[in-house]
């Protein structure tokens, strides 16, 4: 029995010429489907929703501690600098006012200085601070001021000296203490 052209067709696809083949792919016809279910696309829609709402809490948090280590950073620096002009003007024997008790009439005086002779008797400026930084919790220049003579606790401020400063906010910090306490 010898095989003819039409034994052949009975099979499908068997003598199909290679250009029919593509052309029946090409148009749905027996090729497997491609692509995402709708299940599927919706499962993972959800999961992504899901890791995003867990990571903005922690993204937050991430963001709030890094204003908190810039605010302990800007008021070690402020009260060193307030510190540093207090023990100059005790050492140096530099005339001030009685009232300040040798503390800073306001903050700007950091940043501009303080005249003295040296030991030559040549004028010099002792400057403190290059500028007052900002507050990042307010994100102003204003902080909250004590004097030496406030009383304590007390958050209006006489006006006599700077003694101390603080954060000027009402907010609470990521461990439940308010940033004006600090």
């Amino acid at each position: 029995m010898t095989r003819t052209a039409g034994a052949a067709s009975s099979s499908p696809g068997a003598a199909m010429p290679s250009r029919n083949r593509a052309a029946s792919a090409a148009s749905g016809a027996g090729a497997p489907a491609r692509g995402f279910t709708l299940i599927e696309v919706l499962t993972v829609t959800v999961i992504i929703g899901i890791l995003a709402a867990a990571a903005i809490p922690l993204a937050h948090n991430a963001f709030q501690r890094t204003k908190e280590i810039e605010l302990r950073r800007a008021l070690r620096l402020l009260r060193t600098a307030i510190d540093d002009y207090k023990k100059f003007v005790g050492e140096n024997k530099i005339e001030v006012d009685e009232d300040t008790y040798g503390y800073p009439l306001k903050l700007e005086d950091l940043v501009k200085g303080i005249e003295y002779k040296d030991k030559k008797n040549k004028t010099r400026v002792m400057k403190f601070l290059r500028h007052i930084p900002t507050d990042p919790i307010t994100g102003t220049g204003d902080w909250g001021l004590r004097s030496f003579q406030d009383k304590l606790g007390s958050r209006d401020w006489g006006g006599e000296n700077v003694w101390d400063i603080y954060c000027d906010s009402e907010k609470k910090a990521l461990d439940g203490t308010y940033y004006r306490d600090w």
